[in-house]
């Protein structure tokens, strides 16, 4: 599985090349000069739809944290360390769901809690996800009455949409993870650390409370919802600074179905080629020169490194300041020890 998502990150990184290298950079270089320092605001102005993907998440977590350990502040630094590792890292977007749970268990709130309130918020973004989708495929219908280069689109969401549907049902009414921790106590044969990690009978606890609250999961989708949305303003203002003004309506409509690709294609690490294509093949439909797209690609690829990579060195920071607290915990044990015999 690892190999394959390495090869599907170096396919994705050479589709992405190829793209890069055959437009005209004469423009693209313009474009950057027009738009200047001034794209630098794109960094402040993403934490507005992270920070509405915090309020879904902490309405999910509410229930299991009404002290508010876990607050807006703290799950807002979660979410950008769990953005950054699934667009920069290697970890075919699954590794910073892991990395949240853990930030978050270090506030005392039950394992179990977290990792329900991580698997049902995945759950409601691929719901809110389709949702984006369809109203960027309509955007784009309604304004270009083009619908020949959707149909790809409309049929592979389509034929994918049984699996959020199935899913959603068997968190519902199963016991997927009592399930998975019993296949993998077979496999290791017997318990090992994963299946006391996984602890699948409580997580499987925590979702079903979960369901209990449906106004619960109807906020969190809409807070997300609310987020994509949001998120699109990101390509109108670049695409402004850059001198190809479009209007509202088409950069929602390009950013949903550019997403909805990535979401298909989910396996290519960081949607290397794919946003490219995406942004080509549909910033097209709307009458966008493809040097402009790739303008705005390069300008969202810029902003994915300028806003992750100090989320991965904040996380590692906290990582090592914590190992040392432990270390000097247990020197400090170690060196009590002998006294206490002593006095013994």
């Amino acid at each position: 599985m690892k190999y394959l998502v390495y090869l599907a990150g170096l396919a994705g990184l050479i589709a992405a090349v190829v793209l890069v290298v055959h437009q005209d950079w004469s423009a693209i270089r313009s474009a950057f000069d027009h738009a200047g320092w001034a794209l630098l605001w794109l960094l402040p102005f993403h934490a507005a739809p992270l920070l509405l993907d915090v309020f879904g998440w902490r309405a999910l977590l509410a229930p299991r944290d009404p002290q508010g350990r876990a607050g807006i502040p703290f799950l807002f630094w979660a979410a950008t360390v769990r953005e950054a590792c699934n667009r920069l890292l290697p970890v075919a977007n699954i590794g910073g769901e892991i990395v949240g749970i853990r930030l978050v268990k270090w506030r005392g709130i039950d394992g179990a809690a977290v990792a329900a309130s991580v698997v049902i918020e995945v759950l409601l973004t691929l719901v809110s996800q389709y949702l984006f989708a369809a109203l960027g495929i309509l955007l784009l219908i309604g304004l270009t009455e083009h619908i020949g280069t959707l149909n790809s689109v409309i049929g592979a969401l389509v034929a994918s949409l049984p699996l959020p549907i199935g899913l959603f049902v068997l968190l519902r009414h199963g016991r997927l993870f009592s399930r998975l921790e019993a296949f993998a106590g077979k496999v290791l044969g017997g318990p090992s650390r994963f299946t006391e990690l996984l602890d699948g009978h409580r997580l499987d606890q925590e979702i079903h409370a979960l369901y209990a609250h449906p106004w619960r999961l109807s906020a969190a989708c809409l807070w997300q919802l609310a987020g994509f949305v949001v998120g699109s303003f990101e390509s109108w203002l670049a695409l402004q600074l850059l001198g190809f003004p479009i209007s509202v309506w088409d950069a929602i409509a390009i950013e949903a179905v550019t997403q909805a690709v990535r979401h298909i294609i989910f396996f290519v690490p960081a949607g290397l080629g794919v946003q490219e294509g995406g942004l080509v093949l549909f910033g097209g439909i709307i009458g966008l020169p493809p040097d402009a797209a790739i303008a705005l690609s390069l300008v969202k690829r810029a902003r994915e490194v300028g806003f992750g990579v100090p989320a991965l060195l904040s996380w590692q920071w906290a990582e090592a300041r914590r190992l040392h607290k432990g270390w000097r915990a247990r020197r400090k044990q170690a060196l009590k020890q002998p006294q206490d015999s002593g006095l013994t």
